[in-house]
């Protein structure tokens, strides 16, 4: 077991034998955990951090190995009796914040260098391999992809070095009607704000939204899906030795219900939330609006009547729909493919490619919400439809220990007719987010653009798309009626991948959140403060007027 203690800013840390002699030198400066060797005999704990302390608690949530079943981490998991001292936490924090543009505005420089040093820790070879090893564990995907999220963290924390966050608040001047009159524009934090975010992302979407509220000078209370919350407790610790006040974040384990009772209580100025729909409306509802959500996304991707490329648009497709298991926002979930593709062997070859991913390198693996059984009945609801057909899958991973708690299905595409998709008895199931290794693939005839545009404005959840096409008219068509937050167009376009130097985020609501750009930030993270200086003088001549 490791060893553990209630730590403050000027407590060190306690390791046990293991921790110190076996952990590189750079990863040991922070790390409390070996990514390698948590397992049912050598559990990980995770803690809270509430007031500039690390705490335990009296309950503990038992995570198990998505690979095989043991019980792997212990979670202190705060319940409703322990919330108190979050929420004074989080009302300690005035509206106007930690800092803003007329106060401590030094504390801009110094997330400047706190993102530096941070950058730097996760260029480091041993430091990247313990985050990637780590997301892998909880999370798991392929080594690929497990690192790719610690790399577009490096580089989003590369982007706000220096002098970039200050330039975040940056302010603008109009002239006023008068001598001595300007008005001024500036980028507010709201002060206390929370951020809950999912298991798919354990490190990118909780670091970049982190580092996004701390920027602008806001006080967050984070809550990461507890099953791989210990993936951001260690980067945590990582942001403490790089110069974060530990009095700035709290972090918190906790269910649903807590979570929700502490956000009623505290009543964060705003909220933001990554996950899935059901639970970002109930959020909507109870914090009266104060919210900012990235939920659920049923994505599509249309094949235009251009073919080239034939293997390349097969090996997108098939990163877009498959890698990570399908447990993506952003995953390919139906597929329009355009009739001219009807002479080439696409679908053969997203059949080949689908296939030579395994559960030995996980390029595909564990499903962790949704089982096995309820995925295979969705297949098979859809299967009832007039004209439908399985593609490839539609099978249980075989020889494996993943519990039945998860999914295991092998990567799975069902064809359904595009007549039968917009029949209004088929739509609400054809249009059902799987998040899992599965596809809805259709085709359709020129003439038919219509129907698929129609198709589009039907769905409620507008975040990722990709018309893959160099044919500007058809591109013009298609990007002209649909609205969807990031859209990739053009030959190589996909729907996954998003990396830290562009826009991501949903449209067509206002309440849509991006991350990642210092645009996202500072709709996400500040809101609009107009200041109208009015200092004279008074005109010499000057006399009171009539009344109006």
């Amino acid at each position: 077991m490791f060893k553990f203690v209630v730590r403050t800013a000027s407590t060190p840390r306690i390791y046990n034998t293991f921790a110190s002699f076996n952990l590189p030198r750079y990863v040991s400066s922070f790390a409390t955990v070996d990514a390698e060797e948590i397992s049912g005999s050598s559990p990980a704990e995770v803690l809270n951090l509430v007031q500039g302390k690390w705490i335990g608690s009296s309950n503990s949530n038992t995570i198990v190995d998505p690979l095989n079943g043991d019980s792997f981490i212990k979670v202190a998991e705060v319940d409703e009796t322990g919330i108190q001292p979050f929420v004074e936490s989080l009302s300690s924090c005035p509206k106007h914040g930690v800092h803003n543009p007329f106060k401590s505005p030094e504390r801009y420089l110094m997330y400047g260098d706190i993102s530096a040093k941070a950058a730097h820790m996760l260029s480091l070879p041993k430091v990247s391999d313990f985050f990637t090893r780590l997301i892998q564990r909880v999370s798991p995907k392929s080594y690929q992809q497990a690192y790719g999220e610690v790399y577009v963290t490096q580089k989003f924390l590369e982007n706000f070095c220096g002098d970039q966050v200050r330039f975040l608040a940056r302010s603008f001047a109009v002239p006023g009607n008068h001598l001595g009159q300007q008005s001024h524009g500036f980028r507010w934090p709201y002060g206390p704000v929370a951020i809950i975010t999912p298991f798919n992302f354990p490190l990118e979407i909780p670091v970049l939204q982190l580092m996004g509220a701390l920027y602008m000078g806001n006080k967050p209370v984070l809550k990461v899906d507890s099953k791989v919350s210990i993936v951001m407790e260690q980067m945590l610790r990582l942001l403490h030795t790089c110069g974060l006040p530990v009095e700035d974040v709290d972090f918190i384990n906790s269910d649903g219900k807590t979570m929700n009772k502490l956000l009623q209580e505290a009543n964060p100025r705003m909220t933001l939330f990554t996950g899935s729909s059901r639970v970002a409306e109930k959020l909507a509802g109870d914090l009266k609006g104060k919210v900012k959500l990235e939920d659920a996304g049923f994505d599509w991707k249309i094949l235009g009547p251009d073919v080239q490329q034939e293997d390349y648009i097969a090996w997108v497709c098939d990163q877009d729909a498959y890698a990570c298991s399908g447990q993506k926002c952003s995953a390919q979930s139906l597929l329009f493919i355009h009739e001219n593709w009807s002479q080439t062997n696409l679908i053969s070859k997203l059949k080949d490619l689908a296939e030579r991913r395994k559960l030995e390198d996980l390029t595909v693996g564990p499903v962790l919400t949704f089982t096995t059984d309820s995925m295979l009945e969705h297949v098979n609801k859809l299967l009832e439809i007039p004209g439908s057909k399985l593609l490839f899958g539609g099978q249980p991973l075989k020889d494996h220990s993943i519990p039945s708690i998860y999914g295991a299905i092998k990567p799975t595409a069902v064809y359904v007719p595009l007549e039968e998709i917009v029949k209004g008895k088929n739509y609400e199931l054809v249009t059902k987010e799987i998040f899992g290794p599965f596809q809805i693939v259709t085709d359709y005839k020129s003439s038919q653009l219509p129907i698929v545009l129609d198709a589009l404005e039907r769905m409620h959840a507008h975040l990722t798309a990709a018309v893959v096409s160099n044919d500007p008219l058809f591109l013009q068509q298609v990007i002209g009626n649909t609205v969807n937050g990031t859209t990739y167009a053009g030959l190589r376009a996909r729907t996954t991948g998003a990396p830290q130097n562009h826009w991501f985020g949903p449209a067509g609501d206002p309440r849509g959140a991006g991350i990642g750009t210092p645009e996202a930030i500072k709709l996400v993270w500040s809101c609009h403060r107009e200041i109208i200086y009015d200092v004279g003088p008074v005109p010499n001549n000057w006399e009171i007027p009539p009344s109006t």
